[in-house]
């Protein structure tokens, strides 16, 4: 379906997506904050696409039935194809005088016109100066496995099937070597395009079980492309027994992929929460009490 104003979005868009693209909106301008949930199976992500579909199309097509202004929606993260998200947060800007309805109402608004598979949650009016991407502080990615010899059906979409045993207590000790700043070059793969750093702060690396269900829960002040999935992959091949934990310290100094594990297939990841104000360490303490985990609690972007 072609929504008003598709045609006028350019694929790969997101690279205008730069600070200076939306910090001052005009004096007639509402920014709106969103928080969207979405089921990432059927996307390439949720940039826009030259070839196929990205979440953030149907977010603006949506939108665009609402807002004759057809408004640009600024993501915190660029998650991968197939990849989730629970707290997606993004941002856009309208006209004073087109904004009339309450931010509660925005949201059943929206939703009428998104399909099943994509969720707005929560609505609010924010700071004109707010953008999702360069005021987080911190993001917090979530990872199931399913650690059985039968995969369990209803989780085939949300976890990857991992039929051998694993180690867990191995994964947990290897989780630790994680925490802190390292450069995880590592730990991800090439996007195609030239970083000024791989340099990043995990502040939480943690590796829950409830049965054969494994979340293994990731927060640090920003990620590589595919990071979370390498990271993983690696804690996966570290439960089979095929790496242990000494090597982490052996792959944060020798910043080479071709040394890391496995990339962990996409649709087990959920990009889980965006922090915004203090560090994403603030979660950390309150969670860990609960998981019963190796926990990082000390701290402080294609992502995914």
């Amino acid at each position: 379906m072609t929504g008003p104003g598709d045609s006028a979005r350019p694929a790969g868009s997101a690279k205008s997506d730069r600070r200076g693209a939306s910090r001052s909106p005009r004096p007639d301008a509402v920014r709106l904050k969103l928080v969207v949930a979405y089921d990432g199976a059927a996307y390439q992500g949720w940039q826009w696409q030259k070839i196929g579909l990205g979440v953030q199309q149907k977010l603006e097509e949506a939108l665009a039935r609402i807002f004759p202004s057809t408004p640009r929606v600024h993501g915190s993260s660029r998650t991968d194809t197939g990849v989730h998200a629970l707290g997606m947060v993004v941002h856009f800007d309208v006209p004073r005088p087109a904004f009339r309805m309450p931010a509660r109402k925005l949201v059943l608004a929206v939703n009428a016109w998104l399909p099943d598979d994509i969720r707005v949650l929560s609505a609010r009016r924010c700071r004109g100066d707010f953008h999702a991407r360069f005021d987080a502080t911190g993001k917090q990615y979530r990872y199931q496995v399913w650690n059985h010899a039968a995969m369990n059906p209803l989780r085939r979409t949300q976890a990857w099937h991992v039929p051998r045993r694993l180690d867990v207590t191995a994964m947990r000790t290897a989780a630790t070597r994680l925490l802190g700043a390292h450069d995880f070059a590592a730990f991800s793969s090439n996007p195609g395009y030239g970083r000024r750093s791989t340099r990043r702060t995990l502040t939480r690396v943690s590796v829950q079980r409830a049965g054969p269900l494994l979340t293994v829960i990731i927060e640090g002040d920003g990620f590589l492309y595919r990071m979370c999935r390498v990271i993983v992959g690696t804690l996966i091949e570290v439960g089979l027994h095929r790496l242990d934990a000494d090597d982490m310290m052996r792959l944060l100094t020798e910043p080479d992929r071709r040394l890391g594990g496995m990339t962990a297939p996409a649709h087990g990841l959920v990009l889980w929460k965006v922090f915004y104000g203090r560090p994403a360490a603030r979660s950390a303490k309150a969670e860990s009490s609960r998981d019963g985990s190796a926990d990082s609690s000390p701290l402080r972007d294609h992502d995914s």
